[in-house]
């Protein structure tokens, strides 16, 4: 009998550490879903993107972080930002930081991200690569292994907006004195093109044509989560003194 009622104890136990995991799940999700009908999602992304410090002179170097599989979205914004970049500072040298595996190189995400960024008529003998890290703090370390002396050395870290905080004090945290971070944020578009030329003319627009509910809120939904994962990162690397 004694062994059955513990046995039940514990099927309750867990029945209402389950409840509150549902419940806490639930009201996360509400709050998310009410959230992403306001501006808070972009404008926690954007403070995110523009918290760098800026660079006090020209950089020496421009390093692009690595974003998943090229082609792709992240990765080709870091691309185009960072050729920009490498035109306006003609003198910078140009450090793509991405794994790669020694014996297969050229078909490595790496050299995808090297080959999408010489379209922009910038020299080869610019670029080189670290390929051995594999987060932003292993990467960082190694750049800074790479280049030996970081008091003079000024880095201009080109990376997705909601990841240059952490990018920016990591390389810092790392020796480097001289850091700034440049965004690569997406063009805005006009959401008036989305309506047909009678439905600009109305005051109220029918809720299936709505661009705030057609994209505005599943964007921001999709903010939220680039945020929330974010700002997980930023705790794990604040802990574990990365940062």
């Amino acid at each position: 009998m004694r062994k059955d009622s513990s046995y039940l104890l514990s099927l309750q136990r867990l029945a209402r550490i389950a409840s509150g995991l549902l419940a806490g799940i639930g009201a996360l999700a509400l709050l998310m879903l009410v959230l992403s009908f306001t501006a808070l999602p972009f404008h926690a992304y954007y403070r995110l993107g523009t918290s760098g410090d800026g660079v006090g002179l020209a950089p020496d170097y421009i390093v692009v972080m690595g974003a998943g599989a090229m082609p792709g979205g992240a990765a080709l914004m870091r691309c185009h930002y960072a050729a920009l970049a490498a035109k306006s500072f003609p003198e910078a040298q140009i450090i793509i930081t991405m794994p790669a595996a020694p014996n297969d190189f050229l078909n490595s995400t790496a050299y995808e991200m090297y080959r999408q960024m010489a379209l922009y008529s910038i020299a080869p003998n610019r670029f080189r690569f670290e390929t051995k890290g594999t987060n932003t703090y292993t990467q960082a370390c190694a750049i800074r292994r790479m280049l030996k002396s970081s008091e003079s050395t000024a880095l201009l870290i080109v990376t997705s907006p909601e990841h240059i905080y952490r990018s920016v004090r990591t390389f810092s945290k790392c020796g480097f004195t001289n850091v700034g971070g440049l965004p690569a944020f997406q063009a805005a578009f006009d959401t008036e093109l989305l309506h047909d030329p009678d439905e600009r003319s109305k005051i109220i627009t029918p809720p299936g044509r709505s661009v705030g509910l057609r994209y505005n809120m599943w964007n921001y939904l999709k903010l939220e989560i680039d945020v929330l994962r974010e700002y997980v990162a930023i705790a794990y690397y604040k802990l574990n003194g990365y940062i």
